[in-house]
């Protein structure tokens, strides 16, 4: 049973940084695509970043060269580097891990971009 585990959101001041994880377990994050979405009240969830088992990554435009997507095998776990901060970044982040034709899901870490 594959189950990911978010953690690392809260509340960071404009300009500020976090550092998102997500624990993967019952995967290997190795060899599979994995990625953050994220969702903010009132809007679809859309795509951040994601990277693949080769290590190409993509990063929606507006995070370009503020957030960057890493992979620890070692630890099993996928990080999402977060920098510059802005309120439009708040949103519920999600990480995702597609395998065999599924895509698997975390609950979500909250992250509040505020004064």
């Amino acid at each position: 049973q594959v189950q990911l585990v978010e953690s690392g959101g809260g509340l960071v001041q404009p300009g500020g940084s976090l550092r998102l994880s997500c624990a993967a377990s019952g995967a290997n994050v190795t060899d599979k695509t994995v990625g953050w979405y994220r969702q903010a009240p009132g809007k679809q969830r859309e795509l951040v970043s994601s990277i693949t088992r080769t290590g190409t990554t993509v990063h929606v435009p507006s995070v370009k060269d503020r957030f960057t997507i890493s992979k620890n095998n070692a630890e099993n776990t996928v990080y999402l580097h977060m920098n510059a901060l802005k309120q439009d970044d708040a949103a519920v982040y999600f990480c995702f891990l597609d395998w065999a034709l599924r895509r698997y899901w975390g609950q979500g870490t909250q992250v509040t971009v505020s004064q």
